[in-house]
């Protein structure tokens, strides 16, 4: 057998036993999984159940959901399941939300754009007129407790200066929520220069100092570059001076592209365990990569414990 390409880190992700342990005790949420019928949501599912982070509901196309909990040896026979197959789940989800009747929407095995199309829309009923969203992953490494938050490698493609102050007033709420007081952001770019030739710099001057203002709890720098974020030394090398350097609790990045990449390579590269949620709607969504196993849906359900509606 071939050895695996070599940036691929050998470390299998763990769910973080602070999270959890900042979860538990919580009001358990109604978690409702979409397209449950594959056994890697499901073993998800499962787990958040037996450590108390969530009430399952189950929706998809029920003859495969019960094949799949057959698989993994799962017993769903006390567990609502709704029959909805394909892209109906969706709005099957965002029904029930409406109604009151779950407190947090998890994607299963379902591509993201199908997920939220039964989710965002205004008629999906989550969201008031004008109200914007964020994604934001909860990464840390194999052998921290740490976390960092990543907005947005999921939901906003090309987010204007508006949306990325979205973006970063959640990071920092959600921030707070996990017993941080004041975070430390950072605004992802090329380099710390604002630089009219690279457009996202001179925004992230304009959310900096917007943030003086708006957000007097956190700490915010940018433009500032991944490598003065992550190390202290190449701060002091490059002589930039900021809370931030190398100590970020949020990072904002620029586009879809930038955020989803470093997000894969923290995971596939470093071994990190990365739970996603989206925040802004009226429940938050779950939302991870199709290939992330059991500990990333496990932390995606206790930070819908620690932010749901009680």
């Amino acid at each position: 057998m071939a050895d695996p390409f070599p940036f691929l880190s050998p470390m299998t992700p763990r769910t973080p036993q602070s999270l959890l342990d900042r979860a538990r005790g919580l009001h358990t949420p109604r978690v409702a999984l979409v397209n449950a019928g594959a056994a890697m949501p499901l073993r998800g599912m499962r787990e958040a159940a037996e450590h108390g982070l969530a009430e399952p509901i189950l929706i998809g196309n029920t003859a495969k959901i019960e094949a799949a909990a057959e698989e993994i040896g799962y017993d769903i026979s006390g567990l609502r399941v709704i029959h909805a197959p394909r892209a109906a789940a969706s709005h099957e989800a965002a029904r029930l939300a409406r109604e009151g009747e779950v407190d947090a929407i998890m994607k299963g095995q379902v591509h993201t754009s199908v997920f939220l199309k039964g989710l965002l829309p205004s008629a999906a009923g989550l969201r008031d007129k004008g109200t914007r969203c964020a994604h934001v992953f909860h990464i840390t490494a194999p052998h921290s407790e740490r976390p960092l938050l990543l907005t947005d490698a999921a939901l906003n493609v090309n987010p204007d200066v508006q949306t990325r102050m979205t973006c970063l007033s959640l990071a920092v709420e959600l921030a707070r929520k996990l017993d941080i007081p004041r975070p430390r952001a950072a605004l992802l770019a090329a380099t710390e220069d604002a630089i009219p030739t690279i457009p996202n710099t001179m925004e992230a001057a304009a959310i900096e100092h917007w943030a003086r203002g708006a957000l007097p709890h956190a700490d915010v720098a940018g433009p500032i570059a991944l490598d003065l974020i992550w190390s202290k030394a190449a701060a002091e090398v490059k002589d930039y001076h900021s809370p931030v350097a190398g100590d970020a609790d949020i990072v904002v990045a620029p586009n879809i592209t930038t955020g989803n990449a470093v997000f894969k390579l923290m995971v596939l590269g470093m071994g990190c365990c990365a739970g996603g949620i989206v925040l802004g709607a009226k429940v938050p969504f779950l939302l991870t990569s199709r290939s992330q196993d059991a500990p990333a849906r496990l932390a995606s359900a206790a930070l819908s414990a620690i932010v749901a509606p009680r």
